[in-house]
């Protein structure tokens, strides 16, 4: 068994004399052996390896490589981050390199050198047990915050680490920026964060007519207006204990924003025809795409509610501002998508991940997410090809055009360090975290770019 991890490594060959030879020479290792891909899927459902070594030609028709693409492609689909070893034949790069494209650690030629195959079985583990202690220690130390947002920008890590500070505080907090940039899943980690016992609450106050918002907010009493045959709790009174959030605040309507002045100043609502006061202990959060000053100037928006809500502000912004988050969201709406449409394992295209990354995204996240969406559904096979996303051609060249400012600090250090971050979080984005594939696109091996990460502090 290897000393850096419990689980084992699964040896997947049909030749039994060779299977013996291969596990003979790792017998460092504690190894366990499959002939075939059902075999092998049920060795490694049962073991669950960390690593494994196979070879693509397996029975029923060893002189094919479909059987081996197959089992590479389920068990990428059963644990995502099993490292595959593909020992191919002198004269089938072409095969070895398609199977790192799917997923693949690495390869071996044969006839392979023993000691050198040990050494990269020794690297997978490592990285297998790195990757897990990693996540062990996000599970332990990580902010909730970060439960429900997926990205490596160095500004929405911040807004992060911003959300978990504030999180224990009762503080308001106004969430600003651009429609579908993930204000409600900030305000639901800002929630879950804070550790409150009651309930994450939202509402919409520019989806609900005016005449029932108020009604809506603070609830009403029976017979306080015609219709009215029950008391009805409202979503403030709903919150007690918890989180209100209140979505497009910059359409309340001036009477209630008079209201809601109040209840926030005094933190005591009273019920629609009701006269009792009651108290209301509620994280309040609020969240617009608007200029809030800019309605305030137009006499839309009372100033005075603004400076009352805007106790914490939080600009998020754009997706087409957050370096390689783009593709990286793309990928992880691909996973979620192609297994929810039960289409398998599903890739894109070399150009489809260029236009994702350089497409201006005007709907931000929301939008993303309906395009990935649709192309796994329309796709014809499990590639998606540019066509499938359905960007326009001005969408991507004004995206293309819109890559980011430049730095205005001029120090040769700082402008190599950013066009590197840039350089590594786009490679990255566009492999799906392949370190491997991130490394043969930057042209570095794979120490360089272990280095890289480690001195740019890209996780």
């Amino acid at each position: 068994m290897s000393a850096a991890n419990s689980q084992p490594l699964l040896i997947v060959e049909d030749d039994l004399a060779l299977q013996k030879q291969i596990k003979w020479s790792l017998d460092k290792f504690d190894s366990v052996t499959a002939s075939d891909r059902e075999s092998a899927l049920a060795q490694f459902r049962r073991h669950k390896p960390a690593v494994v070594t196979m070879d693509l030609g397996l029975p029923p028709d060893p002189d094919s490589v479909s059987e081996g693409f197959a089992l590479l492609q389920q068990m990428l689909e059963l644990d995502p981050d099993v490292k595959v070893i593909v020992l191919t034949g002198q004269n089938d790069q072409a095969n070895a390199l398609r199977a790192v494209a799917l997923g693949a650690y690495d390869f071996f030629a044969k006839p392979f050198e023993p000691e050198l195959l040990e050494l990269t079985i020794q690297r997978a583990f490592r990285l297998f047990e790195l990757q897990r202690e990693n996540r062990r220690l996000q599970a332990l130390h990580q902010p909730d915050a970060l439960a429900g947002l997926i990205t490596r920008d160095p500004e929405m890590l911040r807004i992060c680490r911003l959300i978990e500070r504030v999180a224990a505080s009762d503080a308001t907090v106004l969430l600003l920026g651009e429609s579908g940039t993930g204000k409600e899943v900030l305000a639901q980690g800002l929630h879950q964060a804070s550790k409150r016992q009651g309930r994450f609450v939202a509402i919409n106050c520019a989806a609900i007519p005016e005449a029932l918002l108020e009604s809506e907010l603070f609830g009403y009493e029976r017979g306080a207006f015609t219709g009215a045959s029950k008391t009805t709790v409202g979503k403030i009174e709903t919150a007690n204990g918890g989180t209100l959030m209140l979505d497009e605040i910059g359409d309340l309507p001036q009477p209630l924003q008079a209201k809601l002045l109040r209840f926030l100043q005094e933190r005591k609502i009273e019920r629609i025809g009701g006269r009792q006061e009651i108290a209301i202990d509620v994280r309040v959060v609020c969240a617009t795409h608007q200029d809030l000053k800019a309605l305030i100037a137009d006499g839309r928006f009372r100033e005075d509610l603004f400076y009352r809500l805007a106790e914490i502000v939080v600009d998020i912004p754009p997706l087409r501002s957050r370096q390689g988050d783009a593709v990286l969201l793309a990928h992880a709406f691909l996973r979620r998508y192609s297994q929810e449409q039960r289409r398998g394992h599903m890739t894109f295209t070399d150009e489809s991940l260029r236009a994702i990354e350089r497409s201006s995204w005007s709907g931000n996240v929301r939008q993303l997410q309906n395009a990935v969406k649709r192309a796994v559904i329309m796709a014809e096979g499990n590639v998606i090809a540019l066509g499938d996303i359905g960007l326009p051609r001005g969408d991507v060249a004004q995206g293309a055009e819109s890559d980011g400012a430049e730095s205005t600090d001029l120090t040769l250090s700082v402008i190599r360090e950013a066009a590197e971050r840039r350089a590594v979080l786009a490679a990255l984005a566009r492999t799906d975290g392949n370190i491997l594939k991130a490394a043969e696109l930057l042209g570095v091996s794979r120490p360089t770019l272990y280095d890289l990460m480690h001195r740019l502090s890209i996780k």
